[in-house]
């Protein structure tokens, strides 16, 4: 039985996909850091993946994308981010047609699919507060767990600061006002939410994807949804869609090693 290799090495964390025959197997989100720490390895032809850390056969069909793709260039195929993310979209969703709206950690894109195709895309790769870093900060700020705030979207309490390390301080004022923490967690998406759209305003489209961790959000989903007018769709797995994508990769280019008969 063939098994295929897909990884995403992200900003913050670190997502593994596994293509067997009976579907997919996720592992991870493992910490970026600490996983080149356990994980990777040197080597006089470049850095190379320790699969027996992470229980992998030592098979050659392995394929990776993201920020730090180039410390596995050792026996990886190497993929674009943006094909990857398409490509693992298609292949677990079966959506050929669509927006796909992937919102990371670090920065958020948005890919235009046309017929299978990626006919366009917008990146917002300069600012983190339309990223899970700046959801991440307005929680610890706020006290909550992150999963808590994708539960407000009603009644925001307006953020006027659009930058990141600025939006922190305005936080700490309202929170000394005296504001009600769901109507601020519900600013802290609607603020997200007005860095995202930019994102989609060039584009036509009747299907949203969501990727990316941030695609658990629910108050981004339904807002989204309803600023858009389009169907919002999130993979199950929204955050390994890019390492799923690499598997893809990864088994087109052992079909291109295969001998001819």
């Amino acid at each position: 039985m063939k098994i295929f290799y897909g990884i995403d090495l992200g900003s913050r964390f670190v997502k593994v996909a596994i293509d067997e025959e009976t579907g997919y197997q996720f592992l991870g989100p493992y910490d970026t850091a600490e996983f080149y720490r356990r994980c990777v390895q040197p080597g006089p032809e470049g850095p190379s993946l320790r699969r027996d850390i992470l229980g992998l056969e030592e098979d050659p069909a392995l394929a990776c994308t993201g920020y730090g793709r180039a410390r596995l260039a050792n026996g990886a195929v190497m993929v674009p981010e943006l094909e990857a993310i398409a490509a693992g979209v298609m292949d677990l969703t079966g959506i050929s047609d669509a927006v796909i709206l992937d919102i990371g950690g670090q920065d958020s894109k948005a890919l235009l699919l046309r017929e299978g195709r990626m006919t366009g895309f917008e990146a917002n790769d300069r600012c983190a507060a339309s990223s899970g870093r700046f959801l991440e900060s307005m929680a610890r700020v706020m006290g909550l767990e992150l999963s808590e705030i994708g539960n407000y979207w009603e009644d925001p309490v307006e953020l006027s600061s659009t930058c990141a390390v600025f939006g922190e301080t305005e936080l700490v004022g309202l929170i000394g006002e005296g504001h009600d923490m769901e109507r601020l967690a519900a600013g802290v998406n609607q603020a997200v939410l007005r860095r995202l759209l930019p994102l989609l305003s060039r584009f036509d489209f009747e299907t949203l994807v969501l990727t990316g961790g941030v695609a658990y959000n629910k108050a981004l989903r339904e807002l989204l949804g309803q600023r858009t007018g389009a169907k919002v769709i999130v993979p199950d797995k929204p955050d390994f869609v890019a390492s799923a994508g690499c598997c893809c990769f990864a088994r087109s280019k052992a079909e291109e090693r295969k001998p001819s008969v």
